[in-house]
C-alpha cells in the first residue's frame, strides 16, 4: 500500500489538482482549489460559498475559514516542491488580520523564506480584488522528515 505522500505525489506529477484537494479532507471541505501558474508558482483559490461567512451583518469571511485555507496552502505548496515521505509537520502558525474577507473569491500565494534540512519558513498571502491590499498574512514554521 501506498504512502499519503507517495499518493501526493503521482498526483503531482500527473498534475491532478482537484486529486490532490480530494486527498486532503479539509481542504475538500473549505473548498479550496490551486493550480499552477506559468512562472510554476502555485496560485490557491477559495472560491466564495455562503457558508463562508463569519459575520453576516457585514458581511465578511469568518477568520477560521481564512486562516485554515492559509494553512492548507503552505502545506500542500511545501508537499509540491519536496520529495519526501513524509508530510511536513505544522510547528506555528502566525496569522495577522489586515482587513475583512469580503463575500469574494479569497487568493493565496506561498513564497519560502528559509527551506533547510528540518524546518521550512514560508510567508502566505491571501488577498481578493488587489494582491497589493492583502486581507491577511501569514507566517508559518514547518518540520521536515
Amino acid at each position: 500500500m501506498k504512502s499519503y505522500m507517495q499518493r501526493f505525489q503521482v498526483l503531482r506529477d500527473a498534475g491532478d489538482f482537484a486529486g490532490i484537494i480530494d486527498s486532503i479532507p479539509y481542504a475538500r471541505l473549505l473548498g479550496v482549489e490551486f493550480a499552477e501558474e506559468s512562472d510554476g508558482r502555485l496560485l490557491f483559490t477559495l472560491p466564495f460559498r455562503q457558508a463562508s461567512i463569519g459575520n453576516p451583518i457585514l458581511p465578511a469571511l469568518h477568520g477560521g475559514v481564512i486562516g485554515g485555507f492559509m494553512e492548507n496552502a503552505a502545506l500542500i505548496q511545501l508537499m509540491w516542491v519536496r520529495e519526501s515521505g513524509e508530510p511536513p509537520k505544522t510547528i506555528d502558525f502566525s496569522l495577522d488580520y489586515l482587513r475583512s474577507g469580503k463575500p469574494d473569491t479569497l487568493y493565496a500565494r506561498c513564497e519560502f523564506t528559509r527551506q533547510g534540512k528540518r524546518i521550512a519558513n514560508m510567508q502566505i498571502t491571501a488577498w481578493q480584488d488587489d494582491e497589493n491590499k492583502p486581507v491577511a498574512v501569514a507566517r508559518a514554521h514547518f518540520l521536515l522528515n
